[in-house]
């Protein structure tokens, strides 16, 4: 199997067979954002995709195993080629437990009640979705190139067409400026969208990213580790989607939480006022995107 360049998936993809089926990401201007840089966006042929699909049935066609849809954006694959793609796991991966893949709220969108009905019939069983934050000012600062009310159109659309959604939103997204909007804001855009499940990560920045050169010029401070807390704390104080699996313990966080929303919230806030109160976070040398 070719597989160009670096390889993203989400942290619960780890032991997952990644297949890309795109080659970088379409939307790739996010100023927070160095994985895709390096690639320009294609869709790869259907010669390519199913050679890398026929190679790895051989291998582990018969196990009990996940299989990610990369790059950054599968979603924007042409619906017939993604049925077929389906159709093929169907047959060739009897044993797979799940399809999944990266989207965004506009690719969600542009597919529509019926293809995205059809996706799930055909094996697409959940979509990771990065909203990153719920503050419209902090989405046009990062060149997210989504808005909040299409994130909510995009969160109705997968739950009458039965995909699950993974939200990810970014904690010290808005930095020291925006800190108290992003973590409410969130909140509210999270209330809204109820997913299925929700994890957070926290703010790192390296080369390329543009954000480097706005924090560089001081247009934008990034967060100390006991502001990252206070904006979790009004997050979880503000939110309210009840049964939604909740996680921040990716390697970039200060600090590790889980828990389900709304009846862990309380546990969840008693473990930062523990963080806090004795200085327990994750050291600058062990985080990592």
């Amino acid at each position: 199997m070719i597989y160009e360049g670096d390889v993203y998936r989400p942290p619960s993809e780890a032991r997952s067979l990644i297949m890309q089926i795109t080659i970088g990401c379409a939307n790739n201007t996010c100023t927070f954002c160095s994985m895709y840089k390096a690639k320009k966006f294609r869709i790869r042929t259907r010669e390519e995709i199913f050679r890398d699909f026929d190679e790895m049935s051989q291998l582990y066609g018969d196990f009990p195993l996940r299989i990610f849809l990369a790059d950054g954006d599968a979603l924007t694959v042409p619906t017939e080629l993604l049925l077929d793609i389906l159709g093929y796991i169907k047959e060739h991966f009897p044993n797979c437990r799940r399809v999944t893949s990266y989207a965004t709220a506009k690719d969600i969108i542009k597919k529509g009640k019926e293809d995205l009905k059809r996706l799930r019939d055909a094996g697409l069983s959940m979509v990771y979705v990065g909203a990153e934050s719920g503050d419209g000012i902090v989405l046009k600062n990062i060149k997210k190139n989504i808005n909040c009310e299409e994130l909510i159109e995009a969160s109705r659309l997968l739950k009458e067409t039965g995909i699950q959604l993974s939200l990810t939103l970014i904690s010290g997204m808005g930095g020291r400026e925006r800190m108290r909007e992003h973590a409410i804001h969130s909140a509210n855009l999270v209330t809204k969208m109820k997913p299925e499940y929700l994890g957070f990560l926290t703010l790192m920045l390296e080369e390329p990213a543009p954000l480097i050169r706005e924090i560089q010029e001081g247009k934008m401070e990034l967060l100390r580790p006991e502001e990252v807390v206070e904006e979790m704390r009004l997050f979880l104080t503000h939110v309210d989607s009840d049964g939604t699996v909740f996680r921040s313990n990716h390697p970039s966080n200060y600090f590790s939480l889980r828990g389900t929303l709304n009846q862990d919230i309380p546990i969840m806030l008693d473990k930062l006022s523990e963080a806090e109160k004795y200085n327990k976070y994750r050291d600058e040398s062990f985080r990592m995107l």
